[in-house]
């Protein structure tokens, strides 16, 4: 954490094609080693599919899945008095963004289809269904919190 003073948030231009500053934050975040446009290509030709399966707009089951896959609470672990406590907080607007992009494309990667397209369609639409693993992950992180709200007065 920097001593003097705290770094500036740099703003993220919104996306060409949809005019969003999440659809920009999220093809950044799906980007590997600089290839932005491969990274956009993924994206595009996923939402692409997702409108041709779901019959409705993909860039609204696209947001329909981030919020399905935000976290509300997190826990974080808290030392006292030698024993780790594992403390129900709740989840800042930015980072429940930030947690949601990341499942998404982490449980995107792992997933078994052959393309990275394929795979992205797949996981928004389960995740947009409140299902897959993403989801997943957010009901896990929920039901932990829910199992360690006796610790929550350890709150700092």
């Amino acid at each position: 954490m920097a001593r003097r003073r705290r770094a500036p948030k740099r703003e993220i231009a919104p996306d060409y094609k949809y005019h969003s500053v999440l659809v920009s934050k999220f093809i950044n975040n799906l980007m590997w080693g600089g290839k932005k446009t491969v990274a956009e290509n993924i994206f595009y030709n996923a939402i692409d599919i997702i409108t041709q399966r779901a019959g409705s707009d993909g860039i609204e089951v696209f947001n329909k899945a981030i919020n399905n896959v935000k976290p509300v609470v997190a826990v974080r672990p808290r030392r006292i008095g030698g024993a780790t406590y594992q403390v129900p907080v709740e989840v800042r607007s930015e980072r429940r963004m930030s947690l949601a992009v990341n499942w998404l494309i982490d449980a995107s990667r792992k997933r078994g289809e052959y393309t990275m397209k394929e795979r992205l369609c797949n996981e928004i639409i389960a995740a947009s269904r409140k299902e897959g693993m993403a989801y997943k992950k957010k009901e896990d992180t929920h039901r932990m919190a829910e199992a360690n709200k006796a610790f929550a007065h350890y709150k700092w």
